[in-house]
Formats: C-alpha cells, structure tokens, sequence
C-alpha cells in the first residue's frame, strides 16, 4: 500500500481521538472513583489539574527536543504513553494500597502522551500542502470533539450495560485506537520541519505583545472549553441531580457534538468567516451559556447552558492557532508548544478553580450562603458545584477582551501600514 499525505491526515484526526480519549474518559468516571474510593470534590478537580500539568511539562520539553527527535518518532512516543496510562488507569487502583495514587500514576503517563500530541499534530497539518489553513485546522480540532462525543456515549452505554464494578474494562477498550495508530505513523509521509535558520526564536516570539495576548487568550480557551467539558457529568448528577446516563448523554455528550458542529462548519466554510468576528461572538455567547448553566431555573435549561457551550468554545481553541500562525508563519514548533502550554495551563487552572470554589463554598457556608440553599431548595453540593461555575466564567470574560485587544491591534497595524505606503 501506498501511503500518501491524506493518510497523513486520517492518522492526525485519529491522533485527536486519542487525545479526546485520555482527557474525557477519567471524568466520566469521577462519580465511580468518588464513589468506590471516598475521594472528594477537590481531589477529581486535582486529577484534571494533574493531567494538564503533567501536559504543560511535556509541551515544554517537546519545544525543545521534538526538532531534534523528529516528528515520527514523537507520535510514536506519544501514543505509547497514552497506551501504557490507559491500561494502568484499568490495574493500579485496585492493587495498589491507594487507589488514588494510582490514578494519579496513570494520569501522568497518559498526560505526557497527551502534552506530546498537542505540540506535535498541528504543525504536522499546517506543513500538509494546501492553502486553506485555518479551515484544516479547525476540522483538524473537530476531530476532538467527535473523538469526545464517542468517549462519552460509548462509555456511558458500556458503563450501563455491564456495570460500575467493571468499569476497567472501559480503558483497556479504548486503547485500541492509539495502538492501531501508532503503527500509522511509523508509515506515513512526514513534511520536514522548517530549518532552524528560518524559524522564529523563542525569544523573537516572546517579544510580541501579540503573541503575549495570543498566550492569554490561549489560556482561557482552555479554561472555558475544560471547565465545562470536565466537570458537566458531575454537574448534572449531583448539581442538577439528574440520573447518569441521562446527564452524560444531555450534558458533555451534546457538549462535544455542539463543539463538533461549530468546528466542522468552520472547517468547510472558514474561508468566508471572519475569524476575528466569530472569536468576539464564540466569547459572548460562552459568557451566557455559563450564565445560564448557574443560574438556571430549570435542571434542562442548565443542561442546554451546558451543552451550548460547546458551540461557544468551538472556534476558540483552534483559533488561537490559527491567529498565530498566521502572524507567525516562521513560529514553528516553539509557537504551537508554548500556544499548548498556555492552553493546558488553563485548562488544568479552571477545572480545578472550580472544583476548589465547590468544595470551600460547601465548607464554609456563610449566613448569606446558607439563606440562598434555604431559599432555593439547592443543596449544598449543588450550591458548590454552581459557584465554582461561576468564578470560572472570568475566563471567557478575558478571552473576550483579549480578542477585542488583538482585533484592534491589527486594524491599527494595517493602518500603519498603509500610511507608510502613502507616503
């Protein structure tokens, strides 16, 4: 068989899934692991803050040594640790003295496979020959998102049909798609890198204030689309108290497919978008689909703030790339990896913020927090869960002003231009 750049391609979509499958598959198991091990709100927020840490510290070390290495034989490592932290997240806590600490183990090797796979496969599809960038990168993402909706209906089917006791099981079947992908990668076509020489320094890119506002909004990409994305399971069993599979299928299911839809739509008509514009929007609507998720009448209507989200957080993640690399076309692999840095930084800062803000406001139920739950019917782990909610809406409130920033910055900097070729 020959292998050509569109098998390429197929095997960075695959790539996505993978990564889809190591973020989203622990949380759907947090009311197991809460239940079966006695861990609290706080510590599943932990597990998310380790992921994206153990994230941030791969990212960091693949700006440096992924060039060297080479792009194969780092999609190679990368699913191998996914493999290896998916099969001990089935083992080490039921042989372990602590369970938690061998969810933690297994969090750390599928994260480094995770952080390396976000450093590595967008580059690999912004070298693909091929003029539309932007529309290939956000199709590109897509492939999370689908990868997301798969993770989370099949889990939750599987999990149904043969019960909490064997959720194991669940991992050891999911790694079938980083196992048969690692051995797409040893095969297919890779574009060189860029030479050293004509690459931008990091220093050379720190040293922009819009790569600086481009970090930022990163940051609370991340932020807005995890917070959400992890915690929307929990929130619709214990905050809106709705049965399992219900809440998974009507809260982070719809989540992924509105997140699909917007970055597949995108993906086909990005060129005819303006993807500034769409940014500003994507930040507004996140603004109130938070909004609607806390302060909900309804169970329903806050699962649809839930689920709506994803449509809001659709263009944020795979625009800030694209705003990059169309700024920075010489950025290279320092520009995506410190872009991932940023981006798992928020996104192992909101989910944990949020779940720190559920467990304090439940520990510390002030006399006016205390006439709210009298008032409204909540309890306190529902009041919790929708304050932590809430204090991590100030990340799409940011990312919003960070857009506006850099969509201003930009119109000045074409007027400059202009007037320079005036006169």
């Amino acid at each position: 068989m020959i292998y050509t750049y569109k098998h390429t391609l197929h095997a960075c979509y695959a790539a996505y899934i993978t990564q889809a499958i190591v973020n989203n598959l622990a949380p759907l198991l947090f009311i197991v692991f809460k239940n079966n091990y006695g861990l609290s709100f706080e510590q599943v927020g932990r597990l998310i803050l380790i992921n994206f840490g153990v994230q941030i510290i791969a990212d960091l070390i693949s700006v440096k040594y992924m060039d060297t290495i080479g792009y194969r034989m780092s999609a190679v490592l990368a699913h191998i640790f996914c493999i290896v932290g998916l099969l001990l997240l089935a083992i080490l806590p039921n042989i372990l003295f602590s369970p938690y600490a061998g969810l933690i183990i297994a969090v750390i090797f599928y994260a480094i496979g995770g952080g390396l796979l976000e450093v590595l496969v967008s580059p690999i599809v912004n070298s693909l020959p091929g003029e539309e960038k932007e529309s290939a990168m956000s199709l590109l993402h897509s492939f999370y998102c689908w990868g997301q909706v798969g993770v989370v209906l099949i889990t939750t089917l599987l999990l149904k049909l043969i019960g909490s006791p064997f959720w194991p099981v669940l991992p050891v079947l999911w790694t079938l798609i980083p196992i048969y992908n690692l051995f797409q990668f040893l095969r297919v076509p890779l574009m060189p890198p860029l030479p050293e020489e004509k690459l931008m320094s990091l220093k050379e890119l720190c040293s922009s204030k819009f790569f600086f506002i481009a970090l930022i909004l990163m940051m609370c990409a991340g932020a807005s689309e995890l917070t959400m994305s992890q915690w929307s399971s929990i929130f619709a069993e214990q905050g809106l108290h709705l049965p399992k599979i219900m809440g998974d299928l009507l809260g982070p299911c719809l989540f992924a497919v509105f997140m699909g839809i917007g970055r597949t739509i995108y993906g086909i008509w990005g060129n005819k978008i303006n993807l500034k514009k769409a940014l500003i929007f994507s930040g507004a609507l996140c603004i109130i689909c938070y909004m609607t998720t806390v302060f909900a009448p309804s169970p329903i209507l806050g699962l649809m703030g839930c689920a709506l989200c994803g449509l809001s957080v659709s263009l944020m993640w795979p625009g800030a790339f694209s705003l990059s690399a169309a700024k920075f076309p010489a950025g290279g692999t320092a520009m995506f990896g410190m872009l991932a840095v940023f981006g798992d930084l928020g996104g192992s800062l909101g989910p944990w913020l949020t779940g720190f803000v559920s467990d304090l406001s439940q520990r510390r139920l002030t006399p006016l927090l205390t006439g709210i739950v009298q008032r409204s019917g909540m309890d306190s782990a529902q009041l919790g869960l929708k304050s932590g909610l809430l204090v991590a809406m100030v990340f799409p409130v940011v990312l919003l002003i960070c857009v506006v920033i850099f969509k201003r910055g930009s119109t000045l900097e074409k007027k400059l231009c202009y007037n320079k070729g005036q006169n």
